[in-house]
């Protein structure tokens, strides 16, 4: 048994085809938004975000701002 690989813009344009089918266009987009690239470097965000901070430190902030909000 051999497995026939197709190129890739082959198999993107089925599956995209077979979703449309399947959910309509509105949903489709929505479902293939979920997989798209973001932008920035949220490695050098996150470590400017939470300098100096530890893991504790950081659950002890989540745990102060969900007692605010209810």
């Amino acid at each position: 048994m051999s497995a026939q690989i197709q190129p890739i813009a082959e198999l993107t344009h089925r599956a995209t085809n077979a979703l449309i089918k399947e959910f309509g266009v509105v949903d489709t987009i929505r479902f293939l938004n979920q997989f798209r690239a973001g932008s920035g470097n949220y490695t050098m965000e996150r470590e400017q975000l939470f300098q100096g901070m530890s893991v504790k430190d950081i659950v002890k902030e989540i745990k102060a701002q969900r007692r605010v909000r209810t």
